[in-house]
């Protein structure tokens, strides 16, 4: 995992070493501070030397100023590094996110994936930043600081050693701790936004059923238990670097009171003792870097853990080797002893189903919900896989061509809308991205909503609102259709397009279906008998699979069990309408 996370440096190598190298500047320059003040004690103020203070003091004055350039250089670029690779792995996690199937999104929530999309990926960016740089001056500033003080007292340096080793088996012992505690907040964060992302999708619901109160109660609930959490991993965090503040402040009083014992014996001179007292807070710097190094650590690896873990997910659909291009279909679609469900075993939705569809032919689909009828829908542009037989378009089993190639052919229209937050004329384009505003106008044109648009203050540019919701249902199902049309696809589904439409929104919906079916291989999934009579087949499905099929003319005529839920939903109607 460490190689693949070192991997994302390499498009930044360059700017990552000029990092590097001015953290080395950094720690060279705050090297030579010590013994320019061991020199001025010792030599410089006994000899009343002002002439060597100053000149010493010029050339580090200088360097300060060049160190002031590589800070600034650390804090903008380092950062950006940092920044890029979160910007590389989040691009490479969406990439990915894409070539995943339907089902992977059926199980998983939205704002658990939006969690590893920004959360996550925000605690690696400040890793990758601040990691290899901590380590690098830490390194340069132990080894440099402890030549120097073995130089000036090997006895203080040994005692300074044994510490550190406490210090360093304390934060080995503690960091299983904190690694928990920090995978914990990362999966409440997961949690809190899903829930979060729920109920605002779901506000209009909620007020709907007055359950304001609920969602509130709810919320408390995943907030309490991301509180929890937190509270678990600042219980870790608050035991390591107070075990580890202790260490170190018992190193500073071991050095100031054997420093001064060694002074006293005459062991070490008060200048010496200065540079030494110096020297060991430079080397106590890296560790304290090193003790914070370890919660970041912690906290961004915990992330990546996340990152790789999604990162490894294999979809299971997508185009096997040597997978054919479908080109412009004809449009011909077969279904040839397909089973398949959802669950597992005995959870079959269609089992043996066959059902063949000529190029152009205009077929609809009726039976009861849940018989499977939207399952066919979604079997054709390979949303799904069969546990056996075969979906074929023209002829060739749709597991032998491209997923591409597939859906470009194929255009739906279902009954629940999804338009983008955004305008008209996005939306529209969302059916092929380099239409021109022309084909735009005549798609809208076609599908009955040019003049709804032409009447709205922005036009075109009007701005629809998340998920569509400043629209009502006819428009928004016009726009869908608008859409289709621009994508002009050779096989159009329809599933239960107009089913949630009032009837005269219905038949100025069907009119513009009715159009778009021209020429094309349709299959049209029903609720509303009325709107299928002039289909070219009629299919009712049952628990068995086919259970009548014909035109509607002939269906009625046999007056089986088509005709009879023909007749019942006319005779609501009279009921109703009276």
């Amino acid at each position: 995992m460490l190689r693949r996370f070192i991997s994302y440096y390499k498009p930044h190598m360059r700017l990552f070493i000029l990092d590097l190298f001015a953290a080395l500047f950094l720690a060279v320059v705050d090297l030579l501070f010590p013994l320019y003040s061991k020199e001025v004690v010792n030599r410089f103020i006994p000899q009343a030397d002002l002439r060597s203070i100053f000149l010493f003091g010029g050339v580090l004055f200088i360097l300060y100023i060049l160190r002031l350039g590589a800070q600034y250089f650390m804090s903008y670029w380092g950062h950006v590094v940092g920044a890029r690779m979160e910007y590389d792995m989040r691009r490479d996690l969406f990439a990915h996110l894409q070539t995943m199937d339907v089902s992977f999104f059926d199980k998983r929530k939205t704002g658990q994936i939006m969690s590893r999309l920004v959360g996550d990926l925000r605690e690696i960016a400040e890793l990758a930043h601040h990691g290899p740089e901590d380590l690098f001056i830490s390194a340069i500033m132990l080894i440099g600081s402890l030549i120097i003080l073995v130089r000036i007292n090997i006895i203080l340096t040994l005692i300074t050693f044994v510490l550190v080793l406490c210090l360093i088996y304390y934060a080995y012992t503690r960091r299983r701790g904190m690694k928990e505690a920090s995978r914990g907040v990362r999966h409440h964060d997961a949690n809190m936004n899903a829930k979060i992302e729920n109920s605002i999708s779901g506000i209009r619901l909620s007020k709907s059923f007055t359950n304001e109160d609920f969602e509130e109660e709810q919320f408390a609930g995943f907030n309490y238990s991301h509180l929890r959490s937190r509270q678990a991993f600042f219980r870790a965090m608050g035991t390591f670097e107070a075990g580890s503040n202790f260490i170190i402040h018992l190193l500073s009083l071991s050095l100031i009171v054997l420093g001064s014992f060694f002074v006293i014996r005459g062991t070490i001179n008060i200048g010496e003792l200065v540079a030494y007292l110096l020297y060991s807070n430079y080397f106590m710097q890296p560790i304290r870097r090193l003790v914070q190094f370890t919660q970041q650590y912690e906290t961004g690896i915990a992330g990546f853990e996340r990152f790789c873990e999604m990162m490894d997910i294999k979809p299971s659909i997508e185009d096997i080797e040597g997978a054919v291009d479908l080109g412009v279909a004809e449009g011909a679609i077969e279904f040839d002893d397909v089973t398949f469900s959802y669950g597992g075993e005995g959870e079959e939705v269609l089992i043996h189903f066959d059902l063949a569809i000529a190029p152009g032919e205009n077929v609809a689909l009726v039976g009861p919900s849940g018989i499977g009828k939207s399952t066919i829908s979604k079997l054709i542009p390979r949303f799904y896989d069969v546990q056996s037989g075969s979906v074929k378009i023209d002829g060739i089993d749709v597991r032998q061509l491209t997923l591409q190639s597939i859906r470009k052919n194929v255009g739906m229209v279902e009954q629940d809308v999804f338009l983008y937050f955004g305008s008209i004329r996005d939306n529209i384009l969302y059916g092929r991205l380099d239409a021109t505003d022309e084909e735009v106008v005549e798609a809208a044109k076609a599908a009955n909503i040019h003049d709804f648009i032409m009447d709205l203050p922005d036009m075109y540019d009007t701005v629809v609102g998340e998920r569509g919701i400043l629209l009502s249902g006819g428009q928004k199902q016009r726009i869908a259709i608008a859409r289709v049309f621009l994508k002009n696809p050779p096989i159009l589904i329809l599933d239960e397009a107009t089913s949630s439409l009032d009837n005269e929104n219905e038949k100025m919906i069907q009119q513009a279906l009715d159009e778009l079916s021209e020429g094309r291989t349709t299959l049209s999934i029903a609720h509303r008998l009325s709107t299928i009579v002039d289909a070219d087949r009629v299919i009712l499905m049952g628990k068995n699979g086919v259970e009548e099929e014909g035109t509607h003319a002939k269906l009625m005529a046999k007056n089986g069990k088509y005709a009879a839920l023909f007749k019942a939903q006319y005779s609501e109607i009279d009921e109703l309408y009276g």
